[in-house]
């Protein structure tokens, strides 16, 4: 097992600039299996502005963008430690299954984004996503993407 890809390997794998690259740091990564990476969320976030000025709160949908964008580095990562990386450069968000929002998360939080591959058939990867603040799941999907 891999452990800590930084930053500039995430922006390498990841077409995603600021303000929508939603991760910052790969703490763990099993290729072709699974990823933790973390979200540090602050106050500084250009959503909290309207979302919700009087009580800040991580909109659901950029939860599971940034559990996607996990998956996607774990594919990548995948591909080119296997050899398989090619012309494709690009993972395509495909569809999301069983999606739940358990808890808010807050500015102060730290996210740990949790995906599992479950199935993987030529192109297209289906994975399980967990995000966790402090051991509590604020968020679950399952998540299909395929390469461009």
């Amino acid at each position: 097992m891999e452990s800590k890809i930084d930053i500039l390997k995430i922006m390498n794998y990841l077409p995603h600039r600021y303000p929508f690259l939603l991760v910052d740091r790969i703490i763990s990564i099993e290729p072709g299996k699974s990823i933790v990476g973390l979200k540090n969320v602050t106050i500084n976030e250009h959503f909290f502005t309207g979302h919700f000025p009087q009580f800040p709160v991580m909109p659901g949908v950029l939860t599971v963008e940034a559990l996607a964008q996990a998956g996607g580095i774990l594919v990548f990562h995948t591909m080119e430690t296997g050899g398989e990386l090619g012309e494709e450069r690009e993972v395509f968000f495909m569809g999301i299954d069983k999606a739940r929002f358990r808890k808010p998360v807050v500015p102060g939080d730290s996210m740990l984004l949790d995906v599992r591959v479950r199935q993987r058939r030529g192109k297209i990867w289906k994975c399980t996503a967990v995000a966790r603040v402090e051991e509590a799941v604020v968020a679950e999907a399952e998540i299909l993407a395929t390469i461009g």
